[in-house]
């Protein structure tokens, strides 16, 4: 077989997982009525939400399930006949066609006791260990709850006002993508039918009607939504053959999710309280996992000072598809600290093996991290091109390679006793105040 004529078979079949998969809507399948919320702390938070797997099956898929599965079958047995058993390329496309198989039995058994193993085997578990280490996403989670609840936080509360409404979000949103894509790539729109404040799809972000923003809060959604999981759509779509690029199975959650707060924290737009909230969906998840119920993972945050409404959210996205008695939950939402992890050790890697032209490679579309040193290789040979949205510190690499060259450093440092030696210092300052004081203007500087 010639090689244009195996890049037109691999289009081809690529293209068909493009069309097959895009009625599949995991999150709306799973979501919760709005209302839910104020009768659950209208009990107290003592009395579980009326979710049963009779309720999920309200939900009508704009597909046939059984139709859908089969034909994702045949089209993995072309794969393995059309590209050979051998190729590398056809090997990833062929695990992404699966994915969404399992995904099509995880939303059959919604609100049944098998929806949680079908999460773990597309997301995993909170008791899986780091990649190459050995603690768990767990610990991992609880430590990172304890540094974004020291006092310090309290010192660092600037109050961000959340004064902007929805479509002024979307106006200043929209001027941002404009600037960041190409004038009309990407649409900023109000919805009514979305639960969280914004979420991107494709080449939209939707805001909610009824949510308002700090101008913060604008910084996170503009970097994480839009430079992150849009731009990395948008350079899928931009492949010439490997067209599955730009679409999203759940192997490939882990990565977006940790590259979009890795990207919060580069450009500081994210916030002490944001963290702990990411922090939290780990533990939350094991929690859940161990078989602790909705109420009971609810108090369990209330009684850690996290306010009663982002109690019940962080508990509310666990829980969602599962059984409300525990042990069968929806895990992905231990993506973000795993992926953030081990994007953080993915670059720093590449950098201390002298390969760090790889780097960029993380936008080139939906990928993960062990895809992406034989993209980088069909990238070298013209068969997958480079990512055309890429965030400045991605492009010009120098900067970056500094950031995480000191960090790297420092990591030998034993920083238990340095902390002793400067809290010897610290111990002589006088009790202070946050350093955030408000004028009589009513600003705060």
């Amino acid at each position: 077989m010639s090689q244009q004529a195996y890049l037109e078979r691999l289009k081809a079949l690529s293209t068909r997982l493009v069309l097959l998969q895009k009625p599949i809507r995991i999150l709306d399948a799973i979501k919760w009525p709005a209302e839910l919320e104020a009768d659950f702390r209208a009990a107290k938070g003592k009395k579980l939400p009326a979710l049963d797997k009779d309720f999920y099956q309200q939900y009508k898929f704009n597909f046939d399930p059984d139709q859908l599965y089969l034909a994702l079958g045949e089209l993995k047995q072309d794969v393995k006949r059309q590209l050979g058993r051998g190729d590398a390329l056809g090997q990833i496309l062929h695990v992404t066609i699966e994915q969404y198989q399992i995904v099509i039995e995880l939303l059959r058994a919604r609100g049944t006791p098998q929806f949680g193993h079908f999460s773990r085997l597309l997301y995993g578990s909170a008791s899986d260990r780091i990649r190459g280490d050995r603690k768990t996403l767990r610990q991992m989670g609880e430590r990172l709850c304890h540094i974004f609840s020291l006092p310090a936080v309290e010192h660092l509360n600037r109050p961000y006002n959340q004064h902007i409404d929805a479509q002024q979000a979307v106006d200043i949103l929209q001027q941002r993508m404009n600037q960041y894509f190409a004038p009309g790539a990407v649409r900023v729109e109000i919805s009514d039918n979305i639960v969280s404040d914004a979420a991107a799809g494709g080449d939209c972000i939707k805001v909610n009607r009824r949510a308002f923003f700090s101008e913060l809060d604008l910084q996170v959604l503009e970097v994480h939504e839009g430079w992150v999981h849009i731009g990395t759509t948008l350079n899928g779509r931009q492949q010439p053959w490997a067209t599955w690029l730009s679409v999203g199975s759940p192997r490939i959650t882990a990565i977006q999710e940790g590259m979009a707060v890795l990207m919060e924290t580069l450009t500081f737009s994210s916030f002490p309280q944001r963290a702990r909230r990411i922090s939290d969906r780990v533990v939350a998840v094991d929690l859940a996992e161990q078989g602790a119920d909705f109420c009971e993972v609810y108090q369990y945050f209330l009684e850690r000072g996290i306010s009663e409404h982002d109690s019940y959210r962080v508990t509310q996205r666990v829980f969602r598809g599962g059984t409300l008695a525990g042990g069968s939950v929806f895990t992905k939402d231990i993506s973000y600290v795993k992926g953030f992890v081990e994007n953080v050790n993915f670059i720093r890697s590449a950098i201390q093996s002298g390969v760090p032209e790889i780097i960029p490679m993380l936008f080139l579309g939906k990928v993960t991290l062990d895809d992406l040193p034989l993209l980088y290789e069909r990238y070298l040979e013209g068969v997958v091109i480079g990512p055309k949205y890429l965030p400045a510190m991605f492009r010009d690499l120098n900067g970056l390679y500094v950031w995480f060259g000191f960090s790297s450093g420092m990591s030998l440092t034993n920083l238990a006793r340095v902390q002793q030696h400067f809290n010897k210092l610290f111990k002589k300052l006088p009790a202070t105040e946050p350093i955030y004081e408000a004028r009589t203007d009513g600003e705060w500087e």
